[in-house]
């Protein structure tokens, strides 16, 4: 999760938010490279006499200053399309939750396990134990296993929201009346958070979503939601 003064983005949990990072960094450094070329150029501007008469017309350049810009756009366009196809891509996930947006807390639906449903309301500060998060956690976690296909179906049953967790890499609204769906699948064993990123009402910045990421063979093993 995100600690104070934090600058990057949070450690990637599954291998989509991995590539979104990189492609991150991969841009960053193409803009870096452009504000460094334009304020070598406004620096030469300001500080160079311009004294000859021919640099009025300059096919060559005007030519190399419409081509480059388009060269930048394709090599940011081809890495942010392949990852945009990835993350709408569904590889036969293993196991399927149902999320349930409402005002003001998350219901969980876990499909494959004879339709177990349970609300995760946000702990208010007097329940919290040492070591809890304020504003963070919540009295029932998601229990999932770490590399398995997983696939998340999302609604909403009364306005919009949106199921949102950073280091996983997903953020899919929550629509009433649809269902949306999208996929993941965890590399790391722990606890994840993360909060509704849309403003849905008065209580919007306390929905808080907490998953928890174990091994699949405890996982099999038994019951071990948080209930």
């Amino acid at each position: 999760m995100a600690h104070a003064a934090q600058v990057g983005l949070q450690d990637a949990t599954s291998p989509i938010m991995e590539e979104l990072i990189t492609f991150h960094d991969h841009a960053l450094m193409i803009i870096f490279l452009i504000c460094f070329l334009v304020l070598y150029a406004l620096f030469l501007t300001l500080t160079t006499k311009l004294t000859n008469t021919n640099i009025s017309d300059a096919q060559e350049m005007e030519t190399i200053w419409t081509i480059l810009p388009a060269i930048i756009l394709v090599l940011i366009a081809l890495p942010s399309l392949r990852i945009l196809y990835m993350t709408d891509e569904v590889n036969d996930p293993s196991l399927t939750i149902k999320s349930i947006g409402h005002q003001w807390y998350w219901t969980y639906e876990y499909t494959d396990y004879g339709g177990l449903i349970f609300n995760s309301y946000m702990l208010p500060p007097l329940f919290l134990e040492p070591g809890d998060l304020r504003l963070l956690d919540v009295d029932n976690r998601v229990v999932l296993p770490i590399e398995t296909p997983i696939r998340m179906m999302i609604t909403s049953q009364d306005v919009l929201h949106s199921w949102a967790v950073p280091t996983l890499g997903l953020k899919t609204d929550a629509i009433p009346g649809r269902l949306n769906q999208t996929t993941f699948t965890a590399t790391r064993p722990g606890v994840y958070y993360g909060q509704c990123s849309e403003i849905c009402g008065a209580n919007h910045s306390f929905m808080p979503i907490v998953l928890e990421l174990i091994p699949l063979k405890i996982f099999e093993m038994g019951p071990v939601f948080t209930l």
